[in-house]
């Protein structure tokens, strides 16, 4: 007698519970993530540099209008509900990279006056209560991607623009060692206003401005640039949090838009749009699973807070059911039952009641492909006494039965 074993090449497996392949996990739990509301800041405006995560993040810089000065150089501390105003920057600027977390970050480069040919190399440095000015980057710039950094003493900034007008985009990229910036290997695609994501040493480089509007994904090793998946919809001045594998990018410009893309390491998917429009928002958070984006302009600058949070199984989550073999056999010791592993098509199994037939009968014969197209035909009427048999057909449209053509000769299961 042939085994399982010789068939499959292994034995049945024993388990004590029922296993849940990836593919039902992703049916039964799918990605699932949605904006919602979070505390105004108290200065409205755009342009501005975010660190930090969803519950204790750092707003400094930005655009608030006129006049620039009055918040072009204000901070201010999130709580995980409300923004308070804390110690302003030394130096005003908007199109500045934030890096770093809410109590040790960095504020690097941006601009003072649009119409200016020349942009800030000026780097400040947070301790959590003062902002102090630390060395300055090689090339003075406004626009970059930069918030690649987990702390204060290792960072990255690349991209930008160092010159007016905005058609003027540089790949230059500078790596922060806690000291001094040195100038490392350069994007493939020179870019402005683009988002950041990732460490100093595995990083993003998501869309921007070329000067056409740019969809383009370049991933950082930590010594060279990788072109790699587009995100769907091409946009500049977009926020981004998140890692190398695990990514959020939302909002941008042309036009406004408040479309949000999720990156799992190798491709990008929509979800779930911010509730309000907005580009050149500031933004903070460590995965796709968190974040926050603030600020920003939409119909004119605003102070609007999000906050992003996740349910679900995600892709990157498929290694956790590896040993679940899909069509495979087991043992549940548990329940004492041998089993088939569902990979999710197959819907776990219960009854519900129908309409009855319009003659009841017993030992009738039966077909049909699916519970909503069968066919009965036949049997005995019941009794105390077994009646004789009938020549009854009915069928069934998955709601009612309908009496259709007789049999020609009356029969059940047996004569």
């Amino acid at each position: 007698m042939s085994e399982y074993k010789g068939i499959k090449g292994f034995q049945v497996q024993t388990r004590t519970e029922d296993p849940a392949p990836f593919a039902q996990a992703l049916a039964d739990n799918p990605y699932a993530g949605a904006w919602s509301s979070g505390g105004s800041l108290n200065q409205s405006r755009s342009l501005l540099g975010g660190a930090g995560i969803q519950t204790a993040a750092l707003a400094l810089g930005g655009d608030g209008g006129s006049p620039v000065p009055v918040t072009g150089a204000d901070t201010e501390s999130y709580n995980g509900s409300s923004w308070t105003e804390v110690n302003a920057l030394n130096t005003f600027r908007y199109g500045l990279s934030g890096i770093g977390l809410y109590t040790a970050a960095l504020a690097v480069g941006g601009a003072q006056d649009p119409n200016s040919v020349a942009n800030l190399d000026a780097v400040e440095s947070w301790d959590g209560t003062n902002w102090t000015e630390i060395a300055e980057i090689n090339t003075g710039r406004s626009f970059m991607g930069g918030r690649a950094a987990g702390t204060q003493t290792a960072g990255l900034v690349y991209g930008g623009q160092n010159t007016y007008p905005a058609t003027n985009v540089m790949a230059v990229t500078e790596s922060w060692n806690g000291s001094a910036w040195t100038e490392v290997a350069d994007l493939n695609t020179a870019r402005r206003s683009l988002a950041a994501s990732g460490t100093s040493t595995a990083a993003l480089a998501i869309a921007g401005q070329e000067p056409s509007d740019s969809a383009k994904n370049e991933s950082w090793n930590g010594s060279s640039w990788t072109e790699t998946g587009d995100i769907n919809s091409a946009r500049r001045l977009l926020g981004g949090s998140g890692t190398s594998t695990s990514t959020l990018v939302f909002g941008g410009n042309t036009p406004t838009v408040a479309i949000t893309e999720s990156w799992d390491g190798s491709s990008w998917t929509e979800v779930a749009d911010l509730a309000t429009a907005r580009y050149g928002p500031g933004s903070g958070g460590t995965n796709n699973t968190s974040a926050i984006a603030f600020g920003g302009h939409s119909t004119a600058n605003t102070g609007v807070t999000e906050e992003w949070s996740f349910s679900g199984v995600q892709p990157t989550d498929a290694a956790s059911y590896a040993d679940a073999i899909i069509g495979d056999f087991y043992y549940n010791s548990t329940t004492g039952q041998f089993k088939q592993v569902n990979d999710g098509g197959a819907p776990i199994g219960a009854w519900a009641s129908s309409n009855n037939m319009n003659s009841a009968r017993f030992l009738q014969g039966g077909a049909g492909a699916s519970h909503s197209a069968a066919l009965v035909f036949g049997g005995r009427n019941p009794g105390l006494s077994p009646g004789p048999n009938v020549v009854l057909t009915e069928s069934y449209n998955g709601s009612s039965w309908s009496e259709v053509a007789d049999m020609n000769v009356a029969a059940a299961y047996w004569a």
